[in-house]
């Protein structure tokens, strides 16, 4: 038996961020979405443990660690110490996240290995304990499990779906070059030592989400991470001005960045914009949200 589980990307179309706490973390205020580019992660049984990672062209291959360090390896001790069982099985991830981008690839992967062990090892856990495990492998995990649209509280560990009834249609341009998430913050700090104990409140998004109006979601849409992802990387300020010039309603970084995010009206603008930024760019997708979260797409 083997079985593939596909599980989405996210981007923050608000994300309000406040001063650290005492354990090192951040406090968030934070809209999720998931949006339609994947990675699937299959399994199958074996003996032992075994963990294989492709990945496309456009993604360098040596940013993905294969042993050890992988967030699927934790996953899987994770779960098998939960429930008192060996972790054995060969498992394979393909991926098509942009990497160290601000999208949690990592944590898609985390999410879709967590439920294809789950089922591969016949566990039946509880979605709360599912929610829990993920929450401790990191914040954006419990997301993955979800999907669709969310607001993310605590450090975005706490998730709670939220009404979103329309299809927004996003152009996504991955950077060749990372960014460092405990760096962006660590900016963040340089750049805001008053930063409230509390963030910012995502009511405004909240409210155009509810109005299933593009311009009116352009006009909310908020990233605290943005400008200190922008004075590291000042390249990116020239990516989101190309967008925007190409007709997207409104450039924003990807969380921490560096993948840039472009708004379009459409999907027919989506794709107006995103043949302007080929010129330029190597790697540009058009994808859309909310999608599903983690989810079997093959089983036998």
């Amino acid at each position: 038996m083997s079985l593939t589980v596909r599980a989405p990307a996210k981007i923050n179309l608000h994300l309000g961020v406040g001063a650290p706490r005492p354990d090192g973390f951040h406090p968030l205020v934070t809209v999720y979405q998931a949006v339609g580019l994947y990675d699937d992660v299959t399994v199958e049984p074996s003996p032992g443990w075994t963990l294989g990672v492709s990945v496309p062209e456009w993604i360098d291959a040596d940013a993905v660690p294969v042993t050890g360090a992988n967030i699927v390896d934790r996953a899987a001790r994770l779960l098998a110490a939960h429930h008192g069982v060996e972790a054995h099985a060969g498992v394979s991830v393909a991926k098509a996240i942009p990497v160290a981008g601000g999208m949690a690839g990592g944590s898609a992967d985390a999410a879709a290995a967590l439920v294809a062990l789950d089922r591969l090892w016949e566990l039946q856990t509880p979605d709360d304990d599912l929610l829990r495990l993920a929450a401790e492998l990191g914040s954006d995990v419990p997301f993955a499990l979800l999907g669709g649209t969310a607001l993310g509280t605590g450090r975005g560990e706490l998730v709670e779906p939220v009404p979103d009834p329309a299809t927004w249609w996003w152009v996504v341009v991955p950077s060749t070059e990372g960014l460092s998430t405990p760096a962006v913050y660590r900016r963040f700090d340089e750049l805001a030592p008053d930063a409230p104990d509390e963030p910012a409140g995502a009511g405004t998004l909240l409210q155009a989400l509810e109005s299933g109006d593009p311009e009116v979601l352009a006009g909310a849409l908020h990233n605290d991470l943005e400008g200190p992802a922008l004075d590291l990387r000042p390249d990116l300020a020239d990516v989101l001005e190309e967008g925007e010039e190409a007709g997207a309603l409104r450039g924003m970084l990807s969380g921490s960045g560096p993948t840039c995010l472009f708004l379009a009206e459409s999907a027919d603008a989506a794709r107006e914009v995103a043949g302007a930024l080929a010129a330029r760019h190597e790697v540009v997708l058009v994808t859309h949200g909310p999608v599903a979260g983690a989810h079997v797409v093959t089983y036998g």
